[in-house]
Parts: structure tokens; C-alpha cells; sequence
């Protein structure tokens, strides 16, 4: 064999994932309904689903772990993870993690408010004196995080900052509206609490895998055939199947007053 073939043929299976030689490629991921999460002991929602039919077009088995958020990325950077779902870019992370070409989805940032104590909100001196709920583990714009105008207090978890709006122990909360809008009719909160329309920023969610772990070539493959699959019948009726109530919000909401900060990051690269 040629010099020149031979060395093609060794950077090929140095490109392979684990999971293509054999093994289960192993995912972690925290809950983050309607994106990834579990119902009745079965994993459901619009990022795992997605992800789940470009692995199987791929031939590639998955292991998956739903865990907390810090437990991912802690996971991933001793080795003990090959990937991980719903994750925001960060150029922190590029040295660590590999982004497929083409996104999951796009998450958009707002604040839910107690229909009893609203607050309007446009920019970030609307917020002086209050306190924001936030989720642990999560990475915030420096805007946000450094404020000195308002506190954060964060929460263990989504469900808790919502039950914490509603008894008044906080002011306002921040999360993704898809997210928001699917925890106020799990916890049967419609009538308690509403969304503030305005968008605070705006940011895609990826599947990444861990750098140095010969995952260079199924990242690549991964991105290709989720693109494809975005193209088709079959992804728009997923899509619609998981919109709900935040496609009539998202008609409601306005523009960012500056849509490129990003005011909450699942501390990516490791959500």
C-alpha cells in the first residue's frame, strides 16, 4: 500500500469515535423539558429525539445519563463522557469540546413575572432593587452577572425558582421560553404567572463531543445528516409536536434591545 494510503487510512480510524468501533457512545445531559427530558422512565423531547434518529441513521449506539448540570460537565472533563446534549457555544470551551456545523435548536431568553407583582422589563435598569431567580451551573452574560443594579439568587432547580416566584421570595425569573411555557403547565401555573415578552438574547443549543477522543470525523458526520434530517417532513412534525403554547409567546415577543449578549448560557461546553 502506497505511504500516502496508508496514512489516510490511519487518520480515518483515528477520526472514528468509540462508538464506531464497537462501543456505545456515552451522553450525558441535564433535563431541560421540552428539549431533553425523561416521562415515565422514557427519555422524550425535541433536542433527544432529534439527536437520537441522526445517531441511528449514523449506526451509532448511544448510552444516555440525565444528571445535573455541573455533574456533566465534571463528567466530561475527566473522560467519563463522550458528549453532551443541549450545550451553547463558548469559546472558553473550543479547546475541550467539538461543535457539529449545523445546531440543535434556538433558545430565546426572557423573565417570568407573578401576575400579582409584575414588572416590566426592557433593559437591565428595570431591574434595579429586585432579584432575579437563576439555575445553578448555568453561565450568564458578564452584563447580567456583574450588575450591581439588582441580586441573583439562584435555585436547585426550575421547578423551585418557579415555586419560589409564586410565594414572592423572588421578583422575577430568567430561563428559555420554551422551557418557561412548558413548566407552567406541568406545574398548572398559568394563572399565577406570565411571561415578560420582551427577549433578552437569543442563542442555538449543540450536541458536542469531547476533543482528543477521535470523535473529529462523527462530528462532522453528525452535522451533515441533522442538517438533512432538519430539511425533511418528519423534523417539522417533531418540531411542531413539541411547540405548545410558547409558538403563540414567541408571537408576542419583541425584538432584544440588544440581541447579541447573551444573558444565560448552560455553562456550556463541558449547557
Amino acid at each position: 500500500m502506497p505511504l500516502i494510503a496508508q496514512l489516510l487510512t490511519v487518520l480515518l480510524f483515528s477520526c472514528l469515535s468509540v462508538a464506531a468501533r464497537g462501543e456505545k457512545l456515552r451522553i450525558v445531559t441535564e433535563p431541560w423539558a421540552p428539549y431533553v427530558y425523561e416521562e415515565n422512565g422514557q427519555a422524550r423531547g425535541l433536542d433527544y429525539e432529534t439527536t437520537a434518529i441522526v445517531f441511528q441513521r449514523l449506526g451509532i449506539e448511544v448510552e444516555w445519563q440525565f444528571l445535573p448540570w455541573k455533574r456533566c460537565l465534571a463528567m466530561l472533563e475527566q473522560g467519563q463522557a463522550d458528549g453532551v446534549l443541549d450545550i451553547f457555544h463558548s469559546n472558553e470551551r473550543d479547546s475541550t469540546l467539538l461543535y457539529p456545523s449545523e445546531p440543535l435548536s434556538q433558545v430565546d431568553f426572557v423573565l417570568f413575572y407573578a401576575n400579582e407583582r409584575p414588572h416590566l422589563f426592557r433593559t437591565l435598569e428595570d431591574l434595579r432593587g429586585l432579584t432575579v431567580g437563576t439555575s445553578p451551573g448555568y453561565l450568564y452574560s458578564q452584563d447580567f452577572s456583574e450588575s450591581p443594579l439588582f441580586q441573583r439568587e439562584p435555585a436547585p432547580s426550575h421547578e423551585a425558582n418557579f415555586g419560589k416566584l409564586v410565594r414572592g421570595r423572588i421578583d422575577l425569573l430568567i430561563t428559555d421560553r420554551r422551557v418557561g411555557q412548558y413548566l407552567l403547565n406541568e406545574l398548572k401555573l398559568r394563572d399565577q404567572i406570565s411571561e415578560n415578552p420582551t427577549v433578552i438574547s437569543s442563542n442555538s443549543q449543540f450536541l458536542a463531543l469531547r476533543r482528543n477522543a477521535g470523535m473529529d470525523l462523527l462530528v462532522q458526520r453528525f452535522g451533515a445528516e441533522l442538517k438533512r434530517f432538519k430539511r425533511e417532513p418528519g423534523y417539522a412534525a417533531l418540531s411542531a409536536q413539541y411547540a405548545g403554547n410558547e409558538t403563540i409567546a414567541a408571537q408576542q415577543a419583541t425584538p432584544s434591545t440588544n440581541p447579541k449578549k447573551t444573558v444565560e448560557q448552560q455553562e456550556s461546553s463541558a449547557q
